[in-house]
């Protein structure tokens, strides 16, 4: 199996490994240009590592609705493995900015895939803010994430978060040209859907 999503990778009282998914875009105004906006995604440096900590908190904060996270005594969520994004080949952070101005963060792994057989692409987080929702940005940021990285790619998405597979299932069509079913897959006491399907005839 690919690393988990690595924000909520907690023990539950159960002693079950606890997970939580991409937040789904929500309806808001902006100030951008909504005709057509200029949508890039930026390799993140070192030195912008506090700049996806402060977005990580706001990402965090959003996904608590639908899974539980506690926050630390300091007011933070916290991100643990994020400095492991400029350390180790196989993680590659972005972020995402709408006519230069930030707009969300886009984190990607490389590991096996849930049946341990073959080497996949993750989104391992996704976020985009409040302000830039509904507008297709998160779509493009997307396409232009699986087109840096070619190949097979996995997305996983709790199974409570039925909007969030409603994002995903219209972004990964409009890529790929056609539906993707996502298969059910079940990890402790999580349940999710998870859509695979290859980026490299578009890249």
């Amino acid at each position: 199996m690919s690393e988990p999503p690595e924000w909520l990778a907690k023990r539950n009282e159960a002693g079950h490994r606890t997970y939580a998914r991409t937040p789904v875009p929500s309806a808001a105004m902006t100030h951008w240009d909504q005709s057509n906006p200029n949508i890039e995604i930026v390799s993140a440096s070192r030195e912008q590592e506090a700049v996806l900590a402060n977005l990580l908190e706001l990402y965090i904060h959003d996904f608590t609705e639908f899974l539980h996270r506690e926050i630390s005594a300091d007011g933070r969520y916290g991100y643990e493995r994020l400095p492991l994004y400029w350390s180790e080949p196989d993680r590659h952070p972005y972020l995402i900015r709408t006519d230069g101005n930030l707009s969300g963060l886009a984190l990607v792994t490389r590991g096996p895939d849930l049946s341990g057989q073959e080497t996949v692409w993750d989104m391992s987080e996704f976020f985009v803010l409040r302000g830039c929702r509904r507008l297709g940005i998160g779509t493009r940021a997307a396409h232009a994430v699986w087109l840096q990285h070619p190949g097979r790619w996995q997305i996983r998405v709790l199974e409570s978060n039925v909007p969030a597979q409603h994002f995903w299932a219209r972004a990964i069509a409009a890529f790929t040209g056609k539906a993707v079913i996502p298969t059910p897959f079940e990890d402790g006491s999580s349940r999710w859907r998870v859509f695979s399907f290859d980026s490299s005839s578009r890249a």
